[in-house]
C-alpha cells in the first residue's frame, strides 16, 4: 500500500491477503496504522517508511501493489508508477485509486486551484487519459477502469486538512467567481460543497 496514510486501503485488503505492507514517508502515519492494526487484530499488516519514487524493495517482490488517494501528492508521479511496476512480479497486479480531474482545461484549472488552497501538499490530479498513458509507459496493461462521483461537503473537506481561515476565504472567493461551466461540471453548491470524481485503474504487469 504505497502512500498508505492512515491505512484505509491496507485495512480493506488485509482480510483478503496473506500479508500487507503499508508504506508511507511520514512516521506519524505509520504509527497510526500500526496502532490501529494491533487493536483491530490485523496481524498481517506491517509498516515501512519509504517514498513512492524510490521504493525500498527488490524487483518482483509483490503480487499486488496498490495506492489510494495518495498519488496526487507525489512529486514525481511517473517515477512512482514505474517503481510500482518494478516491484511487481511478472503477472502481478497494480491498483490505483485517486481523484480524477476533468479533461476540460477550464474545469481542471479551477479544481487544481481549489485543491492547492485546501492542502499545500497537493501536486496534481490527473485525467483518465493521463493515467492510461502513465500506466502504459510503465509497462502496465490496463485491465479495468472505473469512475464514480464523490460529493465533498465543504466544511468537513477543509477541516480534515486544517486549512487556515485565510485560505478558506480565498477558496470560497474562487468558487463564487467560477464560470458557469466550472460550477456545472463540479456541481458546485451554495455552501462550497461540490462533486469531484474518483477513478480506479486496475492493471497487470506483463508476464
Amino acid at each position: 500500500d504505497v502512500g498508505c496514510g492512515a491505512g484505509h486501503l491496507s485495512f480493506a485488503l488485509a482480510p483478503l491477503l496473506a500479508e500487507v505492507l503499508a508504506l508511507d514517508p511520514a512516521p506519524a502515519m505509520l504509527a497510526t496504522v500500526a496502532t490501529a492494526a494491533a487493536s483491530n487484530g490485523h496481524g498481517n499488516i506491517t509498516t515501512q517508511q519509504g517514498d513512492a519514487a524510490a521504493l525500498p524493495f527488490a524487483d518482483a517482490s509483490f503480487d499486488l501493489v496498490a495506492s489510494r488517494y495518495s498519488a496526487h501528492h507525489w512529486l514525481d508521479l511517473a517515477a512512482g508508477v514505474r517503481e510500482m511496476c518494478r516491484v511487481l512480479r511478472p503477472g502481478g497486479y497494480l491498483l490505483l485509486i485517486d481523484v480524477e480531474t476533468d479533461a476540460d482545461a477550464l474545469v481542471d484549472t479551477h479544481l487544481q486551484c481549489w485543491e492547492l488552497l485546501r492542502d499545500r501538499s497537493h501536486i496534481r490530479d490527473r485525467s483518465d487519459t493521463e493515467w492510461r498513458q502513465l500506466l502504459a509507459d510503465a509497462g502496465i496493461s490496463l485491465q479495468q477502469q472505473q469512475g464514480w462521483p464523490l460529493r465533498l461537503e465543504f466544511g468537513s473537506w477543509v477541516s480534515r486538512m486544517r486549512t487556515p481561515p485565510e485560505k478558506v476565504a480565498l477558496l470560497r472567493q474562487l468558487q463564487q467567481e467560477a464560470p458557469q461551466e466550472v460550477a456545472s461540471a463540479l456541481q458546485l453548491e451554495a455552501d462550497g460543497s461540490f462533486t469531484s470524481r474518483t477513478g480506479l485503474w486496475w492493471g497487470q504487469r506483463a508476464g
